[in-house]
């Protein structure tokens, strides 16, 4: 009988560890960021040569996947949005945050600066 209660109570704990450990998972996952940057291009060609390269890569070294990049774009109410959109999702906004404050993306801005105007901001998603 002894036995059978020594398992018994080892089972039970190994359920309440289980169940504590899947709340503590639960508990840790972020939800996505979004960030959104709408561009109005000046001059296009050195744009294009010099600031999309660097940027690109301190988003994707950031973590950030692009999931938009020019593209068609319409707008259905209020103020169209500018001419050129990208939109990049983040694993958080603590990530998204560390990309665009990198040393690597604000001397690829300083360049952007030179030939565009921006708009960019991010949004938290919903939880995965």
């Amino acid at each position: 009988m002894k036995t059978r209660h020594t398992v018994g109570l080892s089972i039970l704990a190994g359920v309440v560890v289980g169940a504590a450990a899947v709340q503590a998972l639960h508990a840790q996952a972020t939800s996505p960021a979004y960030v959104v940057a709408e561009i109005d291009v000046t001059n296009l060609e050195p744009f294009d040569k010099e600031y999309v390269p660097p940027a690109a890569k301190a988003i994707t070294d950031g973590g950030g996947k692009y999931i938009v990049r020019g593209g068609e774009t319409a707008a259905f109410y209020g103020e169209p949005p500018k001419p050129r959109i990208a939109i990049m999702v983040f694993e958080s906004m603590e990530k998204a945050k560390a990309a665009f404050n990198s040393s690597a993306y604000k001397e690829a801005k300083k360049v952007g600066d030179k030939y565009a105007k921006f708009r960019v901001y991010a949004v938290e998603g919903v939880s995965r």
